[in-house]
């Protein structure tokens, strides 16, 4: 009889072995592998349907080369399916994968045997119902993570009855969900129902990382400061996402102008945007308009630089409309500074309550939105004690909750671990 590979032969007896189906390599996600690979009782196998952001893409959203600098594959055991159509963006068919079915059939890479559980990033691609239907046919059960909220947007009353006729079918090939938030939880329990089993697996970042790096960046403030001329005594508004008209940047541009002291007179903060995208040069020209000298355009800038922009910030502006989360919210947090979001963040409905760790206001409501500012930049100390509210809560809102949730779901669908 032919001896086990030795890592098949070391593995715990009841470890679980997962298959995880996503689009490509997601920067935000990478480091939650990596420590999920770490469960001794866990075989983690991800299968990528693309590598465009390892190999660097054109982001429509900022409108430039993209191509992160932080490690995307180290740390856990991945593979690229083989493609038939791959671009440089995630699509209902795009990327397409064939072999899914041998794929998931054949389990890990070394001959533990064949899968438990298969977990899928999301429902709306040809590559995640293929995953969904090829396991159903396996008899491998099928847990769902997305992004997915009842606000997302308006439909038609003919695109709510062809949506409930779909989850209606994808109840029945589903065995538990993953929800993300609050507002995530409502919307399976609306589509999918409530009995069926959920485990929190919340939103989070490496919140070590974040915290370490924007206490290793409090060294080169002075640099940075001296690099885009601000006075070191005057706070700072931050905004750091892409310049797209849902992001509603222009919403926190008005807003700041509206703190200006009196006309020709500059508001007492700066107000620093981060970021690139088809809204920039309009935002540019009516910051122009403005003639303030307040105002600072940093362009795109990766992942690695933001917490030097973290450290740099008093408050940070999200004024984003149809936003399922918001992950950059996570990692301000991490920076002890305070957060204004507006009520189409999601993440506002776990992360944040108004007044405390920072402030919520209504969408598009630009006097709400300045009252926010005028509310968190009142004194100093107002802005740091919500600062330091928002770095304690995020401590629990971060992987090893994931992980807890990850494991809840496997030991229900799988019952050969422990929750």
């Amino acid at each position: 009889m032919p001896s086990l590979p030795e890592e098949a032969s070391n593995a715990p007896k009841n470890q679980v072995r997962l298959a995880y189906l996503v689009s490509h390599p997601i920067q935000y996600q990478a480091p939650l592998l990596r420590r999920i690979a770490r469960e001794p009782d866990i075989d983690l196998t991800v299968l990528f349907g693309s590598d465009f952001s390892v190999r660097g893409y054109q982001d429509q959203g900022f409108g430039v080369d993209v191509k992160w600098d932080v490690p995307l594959l180290d740390g856990y055991q991945h593979e690229f399916l083989p493609k038939l159509r791959d671009g440089s963006d995630v699509r209902i068919f795009s990327p397409l994968s064939y072999g899914i079915t041998s794929r998931l059939r054949r389990g890990p890479a070394n001959g533990n045997g064949g899968f438990d559980a298969l977990w899928v990033h999301g429902y709306a691609t040809a590559n995640a119902m293929h995953g969904i239907l090829a396991a159903n046919a396996l008899g491998i059960p099928v847990l769902l993570r997305a992004e997915s909220w009842l606000g997302d947007r308006e439909r038609t009353g003919l695109t709510l009855a062809v949506k409930s006729c779909f989850f209606s079918l994808l109840r029945r090939l589903v065995n538990g969900v993953l929800p993300i938030g609050t507002l995530n939880a409502n919307y399976w329990k609306r589509y999918l129902g409530e009995d069926l089993p959920q485990s929190l697996m919340p939103y989070a970042v490496d919140n070590a990382y974040f915290a370490q790096r924007s206490r290793e960046a409090a060294s080169g403030r002075s640099e940075l400061q001296a690099e885009l001329n601000l006075d070191p005594a005057r706070p700072v508004i931050l905004f750091a996402s892409k310049l797209q008209t849902r992001k509603r940047c222009a919403d926190l541009l008005e807003a700041y102008l509206r703190l200006a002291p009196g006309p020709g007179a500059e508001p007492v903060p700066y107000l620093v945007i981060v970021g690139d995208g088809e809204e920039r040069a309009a935002l540019e020209a009516r910051a122009a308009e403005s003639r303030l000298g307040s105002i600072r355009f940093c362009g795109f800038r990766n992942q690695s630089e933001l917490p030097r922009f973290f450290d740099l910030a008093t408050v940070f502006v999200l004024p984003s409309q149809h936003e399922p989360w918001g992950l950059i919210v996570n990692e301000v947090m991490n920076a002890g500074r305070a957060v204004i979001v507006s009520d189409d963040v999601g993440s506002a409905y776990d992360l944040i309550t108004d007044g405390v760790e920072g402030c919520i206001y209504p969408v598009g409501n630009i006097d709400a939105l300045t009252a926010a500012l005028r509310r968190v930049l009142c004194t100093p100390e107002t802005a740091a004690s919500m600062g330091e509210r928002g770095l304690k809560r995020i401590q629990s809102w971060s992987f090893e909750e994931d992980v807890r949730g990850l494991r809840q779901a496997l030991a229900q669908v799988t019952g050969k671990i422990d929750a």
